[in-house]
């Protein structure tokens, strides 16, 4: 089956969703949304008390979830999601205030997705409001909705090369990502002090600028090589990171520091926030 997958917000927090084009229906993260009802730090924990409190619950559980490919701190694994249907049955055995605002709200976006379907546009302005929402900057939003579709370019590259193991696209993102920034993706996230976070959501508008030269550099250079193997594809993949590099260079070397940050979103966004209050009272 057809999937896309999404970051969905509820009351500013990220809950993991595909969408299966098949069934025309959204999968949940049954860990995420545990997560967001409950406030507990462990939620697969918490749904394992829940299955024991809930013994219809657990005795249904094969039939409820679903596991399927999403991002984690770890890379692509595969992770318990569950339709909307699925997800109201969970709600149940969750005492939360939260609860029924939780089942209005995906609702809406099951009913937004369909729409979705009829006018693509609304999926690229879904996600400029959802970004605006978390406080980011026209600029940046514009320069990250840019990555994604870059991102998309390579994968897609990438596919017709015949990689389609989750593994070897991390492997290869690595490189890209250690070429031109010195770090691999996991020493990135530390450098920037996250964990379950997207990389690229806490990345400044300069380091996503480079990202993007590095993987679209990446694109036009395999399809200029052609690369027929896996081993030649991280050829090229380090290649396009090394694009990348020379321009990080280059900046640092006119700027006279580092352009690979250790900010985080949350730190990023109140660095703009107050040159934009210092800008208002100097005018």
């Amino acid at each position: 089956m057809t999937k896309k997958q999404a970051i969905q917000l509820f009351e500013e927090k990220k809950i993991r969703s595909v969408w299966d084009d098949d069934q025309e229906q959204w999968f949940f993260s049954v860990a995420d949304v545990v997560e967001v009802l409950t406030e507990s730090k462990n939620p697969t924990d918490y749904i394992k008390k829940m299955k024991k409190r809930d013994p219809m619950l657990a005795k249904g559980w094969g039939q409820i979830v679903t596991p399927l490919s999403l991002q984690t701190a770890g890379g692509r694994q595969r992770v318990n999601c569950a339709s909307l249907k699925g997800i109201f049955r969970i709600i149940q055995s969750i005492p939360s205030p939260k609860a029924e605002p939780l089942k209005q709200w995906m609702a809406q976006v099951a009913s937004r997705r369909i729409d979705q379907l009829q006018d693509p546009e609304l999926s690229i302005e879904q996600a400029m409001l959802d970004y605006k929402s978390l406080g980011y900057s026209d600029n940046w939003i514009n320069q990250r909705l840019k990555s994604i579709e870059v991102r998309k370019e390579l994968t897609d590259e990438w596919q017709r090369r015949g990689i389609e193991d989750n593994s070897q696209f991390a492997i290869l993102t690595d490189i890209i990502t250690k070429a031109w920034s010195g770090k691999t993706t996991r020493e990135y996230k530390r450098y920037k002090g996250l964990k379950k976070e997207n990389l690229r959501d806490n990345m400044t508008n300069t380091e996503l600028i480079l990202n993007m030269l590095a993987e679209s550099a990446t694109t036009d250079l395999s399809k200029e090589q052609n690369p027929e193997t896996f081993d030649e594809n991280m050829i090229v993949a380090k290649k396009g990171g090394n694009v990348a590099r020379s321009a990080r260079m280059e900046l640092e070397k006119e700027l006279g520091h580092p352009v690979v940050s250790p900010l985080n979103a949350k730190e990023y966004l109140k660095q703009i926030e107050n040159s934009t209050e210092e800008t208002a009272q100097d005018e």
